[in-house]
C-alpha cells in the first residue's frame, strides 16, 4: 500500500487497492519506473485527502453513480451547453432557470468557462488565471456550490471546463516563474533562443493564424521563448513535469467536492510535446488522462471526464481509449465527425461521405459515449479525411471550399448566413461561424430552415451518445447582429452564434415559439426517452445508402433494430425494401417511432418527405 493509511471508510481502501496497480502501470509509462512511485504516492495523497473532505451528500452521490453506472448512457439523458452569463447573468440566476431545463428534459448542464480567467482578451474565458475561484462577475464559490446542489436537486449534472494545456500568463504559476522561481519555471516550456522553437515550428500547425502566428512568444521576464499553442498570453504547460499532474489532481478534487461532476478536458490533444510531430494526439495524452481519472475515481466516483478532441476522424477513438486503454480514458468524447457531416450533408443533399467517414469509426467502448451535437460555442472546422473524401469520388480540397462558400452565403442558391472565421491563406482552410438557426436557412427565410434544424436535432438525438442541444437552438436564435459592440469580442466573430437567451420572449404568453422548433425538439425528446434502443451502450452501424439522400443509422438492441433513416434533401426520398427485408423490419407491425404510426409504404419503401426523419422499428 502506498502512503500511510489514515481514517476513511473502507470504499476509499477497496477503491485503491483495486486501482493503484493500473495507475503505477500508466506512470511508469509517462514518467519512468523511479519516478512513478513518488508521483503515485503524492497522488493518492491528494485523492485521500479530498476523499475524507468530501461532503456526505456527495458521497451517497458516489454510492448512487456506483450502483448505476450507465446513468449517462441512458436515453432519457440529454445535455445543454451555455455561457452562464449569456443564460442567466450570474450563476445564481441559472439556479433560478433550473425549472426551465428540467422541463426541457435535461439531465445535465456544460457552462462554458466561469473560472478566474485574465482580463480581455481572455480567448472566452479559456485563458484561466485562478483555477479555484469564479469570475467576480458570475459569482462565487459558495455560489457555484449552491448552484451544483440546486440542479441536483432536479436530477442535473453540472459540467465545467478545465483548461489543461495552458494557463494566463498572469497564473500563480506563471507570476513565479516571471519573478525567477525555478520550480515554477519548470512548469512551462521555456528556452533561452530560436534553436529549439524553430525545430519544433518544422512541424507544428498554427491555430490561429490571423492573430496569433507562430507556437512561441518572447518574454521579458523570461529571458526566453516561452510555448504559446493558442495566444501569446496562453502559456503551455509542461506535463513531462509530475508536478503539474499533481497540480490538476488536487484542483479537479477541489471542484469535485463542490459538487462539480463532469470535468470537460479543454485543450487535451496539445498536452504532450514531442519533436517532429504536430504536437497532438502523443500517446503519452490518454496515459496522463487516465492516471488523471483513475484519482478521480479513488475520491470522488461521481466524477466524470470529457475529452475536448476535435481532431481528425482516425484520432478520435483513442480519447475514448482504444487496446489497454478501452473504457480507462475519458467516459465521454466529442464526436465532432458526425457535427461536421451533418452539415456537410445538408450543403450538398448527399449521404455517401458522411456514411463512409462514420463507417470508419469503431464502437466506442460500452461503458463511454460520444457527445453528439449539431452546434456548440465554437466555430466550424472542416475536418473531412482527405481518404474519406477520395474514397467516395471528391476532391477534399474542393469539397472544404464548397462547404465553407456554402455556409458563408457566397456559394450561388446558398441559403446560410455564416461567418468565415480564421481563413488561412496558406492551406486555404476557413471555418465558420455562425447560429445553427442561420446557417440552416432561418434567417434567409427559406421555407426548408425549420426542417433542417429538427433533422439535425433528430440526427444526433437517435444516433446514440448523449446528446447536447446549445443553448438557443431549441428557440431557433439568429446570429447576434451586434456581436462586434463589444470592444473585447470585436476581433473574434464566434460570438455572433453567442447571443444572450431572450428570456422576455421565452416566458412571454404567445410567440415564445413561431416556427414551431420549441416543440418540434420536445417531441423528439419525449420518444427518445421511451426508445431503449438509443441507451450509448448499444452498437450502432452506419448502412450504405441506396438512395444518396437519406443517411441510414441502425443501433442494435435485444428488443430488435431501430433503424434511423434521415432525408437530408428538399426532395422525397425512400427507404429501401430490401434495407427493411434485411433488419427483419417487415410490413406487419412496423411503426416509426416518431409519429407513433406505421410509415407510409410503397411497394415495401417508406417514403420520407423533405428532411424528413423515421425511426423505424417493430411495435
Amino acid at each position: 500500500m502506498l502512503g500511510p493509511v489514515t481514517a476513511t471508510d473502507t470504499s476509499f481502501e477497496d477503491r485503491l487497492a483495486a486501482l493503484e496497480p493500473d495507475l503505477l502501470d500508466t506512470l511508469r509509462r509517462v514518467y519512468g519506473p523511479e519516478a512513478a512511485p513518488v508521483v503515485a504516492r503524492t497522488l493518492t495523497g491528494i485523492a485521500r485527502a479530498a476523499h475524507d473532505a468530501r461532503p456526505a451528500d456527495l458521497r451517497e452521490l458516489d454510492a448512487r453513480r456506483l450502483r448505476e453506472p450507465d446513468w449517462f448512457q441512458r436515453p432519457s439523458m440529454v445535455g445543454y451547453a451555455a455561457y452562464a452569463d449569456r443564460f442567466a447573468g450570474t450563476l445564481r440566476g441559472v439556479g433560478e432557470r433550473a425549472p426551465y431545463l428540467r422541463d426541457l428534459g435535461v439531465g445535465y448542464l456544460h457552462l462554458m468557462p466561469l473560472l478566474t480567467p485574465r482580463p480581455a482578451p481572455n480567448d472566452g474565458g479559456y485563458a484561466v488565471m485562478d483555477y479555484r475561484s469564479v469570475r467576480p462577475d458570475l459569482g462565487t464559490l459558495e455560489d457555484l456550490r449552491e448552484l451544483t446542489t440546486t440542479l441536483r436537486a432536479d436530477g442535473i449534472s453540472l459540467c465545467l471546463d478545465l483548461v489543461l494545456n495552458h494557463v494566463a500568463r498572469e497564473h500563480e504559476w506563471a507570476a513565479a516563474a516571471r519573478a525567477g522561481d525555478p520550480d515554477k519555471r519548470a512548469y512551462f516550456h521555456v528556452h533561452p533562443d530560436r534553436e529549439v522553437p524553430d525545430a519544433y515550428e518544422a512541424s507544428l500547425p498554427e491555430v490561429f493564424p490571423d492573430f496569433a502566428p507562430g507556437n512561441f512568444t518572447w518574454d521579458d521576464d523570461l529571458a526566453g521563448w516561452v510555448w504559446t499553442t493558442f495566444n501569446d498570453y496562453q502559456w503551455d504547460l509542461d506535463w513531462s513535469n509530475p508536478a503539474v499532474l499533481c497540480e490538476f489532481a488536487d484542483i479537479i478534487l477541489s471542484l469535485a467536492n463542490l459538487g462539480v461532476e463532469v470535468f470537460r478536458l479543454d485543450a487535451i490533444a496539445f498536452i504532450w510535446k514531442r519533436l517532429g510531430t504536430s504536437c497532438q494526439n502523443q500517446p503519452e495524452v490518454h496515459d496522463l488522462t487516465r492516471a488523471l481519472r483513475a484519482v478521480a475515481r479513488l475520491a470522488a466516483p461521481a466524477v466524470l471526464f470529457k475529452a475536448e478532441a476535435i481532431v481528425g476522424p482516425a484520432d478520435l477513438p483513442a480519447y475514448l481509449g482504444v487496446g489497454e486503454h478501452a473504457g480507462r480514458v475519458s467516459d465521454l468524447a466529442y464526436h465532432n465527425g458526425l457535427m461536421v457531416q451533418i452539415w456537410s450533408m445538408l450543403a450538398s443533399g448527399d449521404t455517401r461521405l458522411a456514411t463512409h467517414a462514420l463507417q470508419q469509426l469503431p464502437q466506442p467502448p460500452a461503458t463511454t459515449a460520444w457527445i453528439t451535437y449539431v452546434r456548440c460555442h465554437d466555430d466550424i472546422g472542416w475536418a473531412i479525411a482527405d481518404e474519406d473524401a477520395r474514397a467516395v469520388g471528391l476532391d477534399p480540397f474542393a469539397h472544404r471550399r464548397f462547404l465553407s462558400d456554402w455556409y458563408s452565403g457566397a456559394f450561388p442558391g446558398s441559403w446560410a448566413r455564416g461567418l468565415v472565421f480564421q481563413q488561412n491563406e496558406q492551406t486555404g482552410d476557413r471555418r465558420i461561424s455562425g447560429s445553427l438557426a442561420s446557417l440552416a436557412g432561418l434567417e434567409a427565410g427559406d421555407p426548408g430552415a425549420v426542417g433542417r434544424i429538427l433533422l439535425a436535432h433528430a440526427i444526433v438525438l437517435g444516433f446514440g451518445g448523449l446528446p447536447v442541444i446549445w443553448m438557443g437552438d431549441e428557440l431557433g436564435l439568429l446570429n447576434d447582429a451586434g456581436w462586434a459592440d463589444d470592444p473585447a469580442h470585436a476581433a473574434d466573430n464566434r460570438w455572433v452564434h453567442r447571443p444572450a437567451m431572450p428570456w422576455a420572449v421565452v416566458d412571454s404568453e404567445t410567440g415564445a415559439d413561431p416556427h414551431g422548433l420549441t416543440a418540434g425538439l420536445r417531441h423528439l425528446l419525449d420518444v427518445r426517452r421511451a426508445l431503449p434502443h438509443l441507451h450509448a451502450a448499444s452498437p450502432t452501424e452506419i448502412w450504405d445508402p441506396r438512395d444518396s439522400g437519406v443517411l441510414l443509422v441502425v443501433r442494435r438492441h435485444p428488443d430488435g433494430p431501430l433503424l434511423g433513416a434521415y432525408n437530408v434533401t428538399g426532395r422525397e426520398a425512400w427507404v429501401a425494401a430490401d434495407v427493411l427485408h434485411w433488419l427483419g423490419l417487415h410490413d406487419d407491425g412496423l411503426v416509426d417511432a416518431l409519429t407513433g404510426s406505421a410509415p407510409d409504404l410503397h411497394d415495401g419503401a417508406v417514403r420520407l418527405e423533405p428532411y424528413a426523419a423515421a425511426w423505424l422499428h417493430l411495435g
